[in-house]
């Protein structure tokens, strides 16, 4: 483009998104040549990867900008001239200019402190600052002199904003005439870019060149994190210890064999076995509870200051399977949902239901489906928040949630759902279905009202509604309790299993690394007519409730799960996994050993009875495992070897 068009372009109604886009392109293009020096040593200086950092950056700058500008372009194309040419939008142009100015100055600031401390452009790491505001806006008070440099780029503003308005770099084309067919025509004309910019593009496109460094310059800071939102990853070989993958994968089949398994390749990478338990099979219906928020301290098996919430399940846990030390995975909902049916350790960064290419993954559900069980997923909210209702249909289940019920159906409801005896109505009514067509089923259920507000039915329990969490505790046991009783009047309760498990804690803060005993929740299987009561104390984990469960019926099947039988877990198999976001925990024995970005390893000896944590030496028997598990199932979801192939 020669000064001449671009003058005229600039002089013209879209004038300003050309101006913004030469800051844009400034802003990255200085920041860019900041953290290259940052990292000089680290980066290749070969010439090609150079000047393909800085034009395949120029490209992703502008991928960037193509999103950036939308907002900008749908006001040009639609705002009439007489407003547009009015003296009051002048001003309110100018103030908006100085606000996008501001923001883009400001992006660039913190990129360099993301890089000082990652080495990398947004990644996930970034999207949590967004979730744990609080945390990380105090360690930046802490951490960084603020007010200085806030102020200094607020002058960088003034300064860009004067220079703006000195030059008149706006004011021709705040006065410009247009025809609105035209607008119309350069809108939609710009509008192509980001489209076509979200179906070609991804941040990895430009990925390259075998310097980490130069890949990273590469990119753009705003589109990495635009990108980070939309694939919920944290890359575990980029920010975490590692070890060789072949010599994991070989130490991992020795730790996942089992006397009742065999191996059915010799594929080093290949972790399928058949597992093989003696007798009948069971054809048991299965009622899948997953309750929101239920810490273990709640139950009367913990006897903490808490317990006494649950009157319900403490009954039904003495003719039980009543698992005692088992630890959530995570600190959300879907954490404990990818545990449950996928059987494998936490990744880093977002949950793989939150992830794209969730589907057809192996699975529990896939087991059950294979054998012809009807498989229903039963929420009371609406199934698309967090992505559950594509990751289940995707992987065998029928969806009925919040869509699904009629006003008549409906008695109490919040923003998270209808209340948990609303939800196990309908699961009743889906289990008759179920049951009358003659197939066996699996209905996988998930509860709502242990959630803030702690809103539900009047009158049902002794604590009035929205007053605590010990309210929302109680009455989601009282609806359990109320469901089962009604579930006993029904022809097929005596064939049901119902597994009750909690997605996670109540709460996992604490100014320790990963609190641990924040992570131990109940789980259990009960149906007097099937099970002998037992209580088990073995350390395990959420991973391990889909082979239990299968064991229990006696199935012998293909796995892939990373899970084991509880009940057949030896002294030394006992291990469990916690996570949140970032870090990732490994326990075993009395070792808490936990993973960090930036190849950080710390090592905890823990107390399981009072919670105490002190910092250990370095057990390297532990460690080592820790790292094969945690790569391993991230090698295994990375090429996508966990996908259900069938017997």
């Amino acid at each position: 483009m020669n000064r001449n068009n671009c003058k005229k372009i600039l002089n013209g109604r879209f004038g300003g998104i050309l101006l913004l886009y030469m800051v844009f392109i400034s802003v990255s293009f200085i920041s860019r040549t900041v953290l290259l020096s940052m990292s000089f040593t680290d980066v290749s200086i070969n010439l090609f990867n150079i000047l393909w950092s800085y034009g395949a950056g120029l490209f992703m700058d502008t991928v960037a900008f193509s999103y950036f500008m939308i907002p900008f372009v749908l006001f040009l194309t639609f705002i009439s001239d007489r407003i547009f040419n009015s003296a009051i939008h002048k001003w309110v142009a100018y103030s908006v200019y100085f606000i996008t100015f501001y923001v883009l100055l400001f992006n660039g600031v913190s990129e360099y402190f993301f890089w000082e401390e990652f080495g990398v452009r947004y990644n996930f790491i970034a999207v949590d600052y967004l979730i744990y505001t609080t945390e990380v806006l105090g360690n930046i008070k802490e951490s960084y002199p603020l007010p200085l440099l806030i102020s200094a780029i607020l002058a960088a503003d003034i300064a860009l904003s004067y220079l703006v308005i000195r030059k008149n770099l706006l004011a021709v084309s705040l006065q410009s005439k247009s025809v609105k067919r035209q607008r119309i025509k350069t809108g939609l004309a710009l509008l192509v870019l980001p489209i076509l910019s979200f179906i070609l593009i991804k941040n990895t496109t430009v990925e390259i060149t075998q310097n980490r460094y130069n890949n990273e310059l590469s990119k753009n800071g705003i589109h990495s994190l635009f990108s980070a939102f939309l694939n919920n990853e944290l890359d575990y070989e980029t920010f975490y210890a590692t070890q060789s993958n072949e010599e994991n994968f070989k130490e991992l089949r020795t730790i996942l064999k089992s006397e009742n398994s065999e191996f059915l390749s010799s594929e080093t990478f290949d972790i399928s076995r058949q597992i093989t338990n003696s007798g009948e099979e069971k054809r048991h219906n299965v009622v899948f509870i997953t309750v929101e928020s239920l810490s273990a301290e709640f139950m009367r098996f913990k006897e903490s200051k808490k317990s006494g919430s649950t009157p319900f399940l403490d009954a039904i846990a003495d003719s039980s399977l009543l698992f005692t030390n088992l630890y959530a995975i995570g600190t959300r909902t879907i954490y404990g949902l990818e545990a449950a049916t996928l059987g494998a350790p936490p990744k880093p960064g977002q949950s793989v239901i939150k992830r794209p290419n969730n589907e057809n993954m192996f699975s529990v559900g896939q087991i059950f489906k294979e054998r012809g069980y009807h498989l229903k997923y039963i929420y009371g909210g609406y199934g698309y928040f967090d992505n559950m209702n594509n990751y289940f249909s995707n992987n065998g289940y029928e969806i009925v949630d919040r869509n699904d019920l009629k006003k008549d159906e409906i008695t109490f409801a919040n923003t998270w759902g209808v209340c948990d005896q609303d939800l196990f109505n309908r699961a009743l009514t889906e289990c008759d279905k179920s049951f009358a067509t003659g197939k066996p089923f699996l209905n996988h259920v998930m509860t709502t009202s242990n959630h803030r507000p702690f809103t539900y039915p009047e009158g049902v329990i002794d604590i009035p509604t929205k007053t605590s969490r010990a309210g929302g505790v109680k009455y989601g046991d009282f609806a359990i309790g109320e469901f089962i009783e009604k579930a006993r009047m029904k022809p097929w309760f005596k064939n049901t299993l119902f597994v009750i498990m909690a997605d996670h804690c109540a709460g996992s803060a604490g100014q320790a690394e990963l609190a641990f005993m924040e992570y131990q929740i109940p789980f259990i299987i009960y149906n007097p007519w099937l099970i002998n009561p037992q209580q088990i104390d073995k350390l395990s984990s959420q991973i391990d409730v889909a082979p239990t469960l299968l064991g229990v019926m006696n199935w012998s099947y293909k796995t892939k799960f990373f899970g084991k039988d509880i009940l057949k877990m030896t002294p030394e198999e006992e291990r469990a996994f916690i996570s949140n976001y970032q870090k990732l925990g490994f326990i075993k024995n009395d070792r808490l050993t936990i993973l960090s970005p930036q190849q950080k390893i710390t090592h905890y000896k823990i107390d399981p009875l009072s919670g105490e944590m002190n910092v250990s030496p370095i057990d390297e028997k532990i460690q080592n495992e820790a790292i094969i598990y945690y790569q391993s199932a991230n090698y295994v979801y990375k090429e996508k070897l966990d996908k259900w192939d069938g017997k």
